[in-house]
């Protein structure tokens, strides 16, 4: 059944409410009581004791691979929040110089695609049934993108070239546009799980930085409506950084599944390779394209691939 914007509000009305029984609660009352100082080093210390337990036990359990993937999830998803931060200074920005940074974007990712996925993928698909690699990821690849699809239909947004000019008349717009980022990043921290989960950091390392280059831009095309509809400027850049913070989950999936379930790596792989070729199709180059055509974005995308192609052989 067909998800529709009914579905959501009430979805947003449900976490409205779970917000303030949080901060109706005893402890949350006794934390806001404290000065800020002890306040924010008090949350901050919670936070760091979550996280040595939360990473202790996947290192104790599943092993340093999991443990460095998951991290380079979690940066990767961070650069979306470093994208975000021009919103501070400006409101809005030039058309060309987006574009060109668009384009960068799917250069780098249709390289990531082609040298840490596609190719690797088939070499351990032909290892695990020989002759056939090529065959197991091009499946993989049909059902990542099938996959993408669905979801485009089924969950509520809007895209790319549908917000073409960065200053939003219609709020409902700029969170619709927010949830097709957020749908998008999970298949791109799944990928960077996959490659970890090779056990080539080479190929692991080159794709957590093409994702988080291409997390770059979209940050900014998050923050800037907001900063333009009137949020605050810290609130915009947060809600940015929230959006690239999937990716993680999907990292964590992605690395325990074929980390446990080998056999699943070469479609894994391909499944990876074929929601980001999707991404790259139906989102990012028609938007660089949406005002007609883009030189600077041509060249960029050349540019993009390029340099992550270097970037690959250097690592190599």
């Amino acid at each position: 059944m067909t998800i529709t914007t009914r579905t959501l509000s009430k979805l947003q009305s449900y976490f409205e409410i779970k917000v303030e029984q949080i901060k109706d609660s005893e402890n949350y009352q006794k934390l806001q009581a404290l000065p800020p100082l002890k306040r924010w080093a008090t949350l901050a210390g919670l936070f760091l004791v979550s996280q040595l337990v939360f990473f202790g036990l996947l290192y104790l359990f599943l092993g340093k691979v999991v443990v460095i993937g998951f991290l380079a999830s979690i940066l990767a998803g961070l650069a979306t929040g470093v994208g975000a931060l021009p919103a501070l200074f400006f409101k809005d920005i030039s058309r060309n110089l987006f574009n060109s940074m668009l384009g960068a974007a799917a250069g780098v990712m249709l390289a990531a695609t082609a040298f840490s996925l596609l190719m690797p993928g088939m070499t351990y698909g032909n290892l695990i049934w020989p002759g056939k690699g090529i065959y197991i990821v091009s499946l993989g690849m049909m059902v990542g993108a099938v996959f993408l699809h669905y979801a485009d239909r089924q969950l509520p947004h809007v895209h790319f070239d549908s917000i073409s000019d960065i200053q939003l008349s219609s709020l409902k717009k700029v969170w619709l546009f927010i949830i097709a980022i957020t749908i998008h990043n999970f298949p791109e921290g799944m990928s960077v799980g996959v490659s970890f989960g090779t056990g080539d950091m080479k190929n692991g390392l080159v794709l957590a930085i093409a994702i988080a280059l291409q997390n770059i831009p979209e940050g900014l095309a998050v923050a800037l409506p907001l900063v333009g509809l009137g949020y605050n400027k810290w609130k915009a850049i947060g809600i940015a950084t929230l959006t690239g913070l999937v990716e993680p989950v999907g990292g964590l999936l992605g690395i325990t599944m074929v980390t446990v379930f080998e056999p699943v790596l070469p479609i894994a792989m391909g499944f990876a390779a074929g929601a980001m070729l999707f991404v790259i199709s139906e989102e990012i180059i028609p938007e660089t394209h949406s005002k007609g055509r883009s030189r600077f974005a041509t060249f960029a995308l050349m540019g993009g691939f390029i340099i992550m192609m270097i970037l690959d052989n250097l690592l190599g």
